[in-house]
């Protein structure tokens, strides 16, 4: 189950439930990410480029879960509330942070855990796909990859 989690989370990195987060106004002069916020400026967060900064993550392009199943020196997991350091935010961070976001993960965890468990997933013979992304209101590839379900069989 650790190694679904850290699917999961990848998959947040790569591609969060919302690609910006409401603006925020700050309330005071603050400093972040090296740069001088003054007072009452509006803040704009683009949830989806600090998934994919090389700055921060090594090799940000490439899908892999591995890099959520280390832990820190104190042997606890990532820190996904931002309260060390702000890596990503698919549901906000800090006091601003999804409400329920810990029952969210879980629950991403049980459904996905269940449609690996009860169903076998196979490309569509024929069918071409592309990761390749094209810019529409989101991003979404170029030749979506279309998969034929079936029910497990006792």
């Amino acid at each position: 189950m650790s190694y679904l989690k850290a699917v999961i989370l990848e998959g947040l990195r790569k591609h969060p439930p919302s690609h910006f987060l409401l603006p925020h106004r700050v309330g005071e002069e603050m400093e972040l990410s090296g740069y001088v916020i003054p007072k009452n400026s509006i803040i704009y967060f683009m949830v989806r480029e600090m998934g994919l900064d090389p700055k921060v993550w090594k090799d940000p392009m490439k899908f892999k879960p591995e890099r959520f199943l280390n832990t820190d020196r104190n042997g606890k997991p990532f820190d996904i509330t931002g309260s060390k350091e702000i890596k990503m935010m698919p549901f906000g961070v800090g006091r601003r942070i999804r409400l329920g976001y810990d029952f969210t993960l879980l629950h991403l965890e049980y459904f996905v855990a269940n449609l690996v468990w009860h169903f076998e997933w196979k490309p569509v013979k024929g069918d071409d796909f592309d990761l390749t992304k094209e810019l529409d209101f989101t991003f979404t590839m170029k030749n979506p990859l279309r998969a034929r379900i079936s029910p497990r069989l006792d």
